[in-house]
């Protein structure tokens, strides 16, 4: 098995990074491969909306020449996709929306000529976030937003893990943060079984 884990912060040493290392360590512990992949990285264009995607089915098809092709690929191997992504005015970071944007068109192929297929279809994908306020009213804009685009990409949404900043970096290291993180492993390594 599998799973792409999108890394959406723009900080190195970030709250998400922190929170995502407890649930790294418990999917290596049930031999899980993972793909994890720092969006801030890489060059990725925002989507453009040209929909030169849409006509062509056996591939993504975008004609843009950076390094979503990459994600793509990771995305396509995977048997489920992690969007890891500190809320930022309510959603996610800026590398992240523009990653979804491409990835909805790309993989669904719905819009063209004719309609196409889903390539991503079956997939399962979850939510790792951490945010300032309180986790529905932090968290809860991009989750439904993350469940919605998940129902349109005919994709399996199994739940988030969320934590919300109280005492700053020691916070998502504590003994609540690592168990947490270690449940929310297991849910996803069992969603895959």
């Amino acid at each position: 098995m599998e799973i792409c884990i999108l890394f959406g912060s723009l900080r190195n040493n970030s709250n998400t990074g922190l929170l995502l290392e407890p649930f790294i360590n418990e999917l290596k512990r049930f031999g899980i491969d993972i793909n994890y992949i720092v969006l801030k990285d890489l060059d990725i264009e925002p989507c453009t909306a040209c929909w030169t995607c849409q006509n062509i089915f056996e591939e993504p098809g975008c004609p843009k020449k950076d390094d979503m092709d990459l994600i793509y690929q990771a995305v396509l191997k995977s048997d489920c996709i992690i969007f890891a992504s500190p809320i930022y005015s309510w959603y996610c970071t800026p590398p992240m929306k523009a990653v979804m944007d491409r990835l909805v068109y790309g993989m669904n192929k719905y819009y063209g000529d004719s309609e196409g297929p889903c390539l991503w279809e079956g997939k399962k994908c979850a939510l790792i976030t951490t945010c300032g306020y309180e986790v529905e009213n932090g968290a809860g804009v991009f989750e439904e937003g993350l469940r919605r685009y998940a129902k349109h990409s005919k994709l399996q949404y199994i739940g988030k893990l969320a934590i919300q900043d109280i005492d700053g970096k020691e916070y998502f290291q504590n003994e609540f943060a690592v168990k947490a993180a270690k449940e929310f492993a297991q849910k996803v390594v069992n969603s895959l079984k």
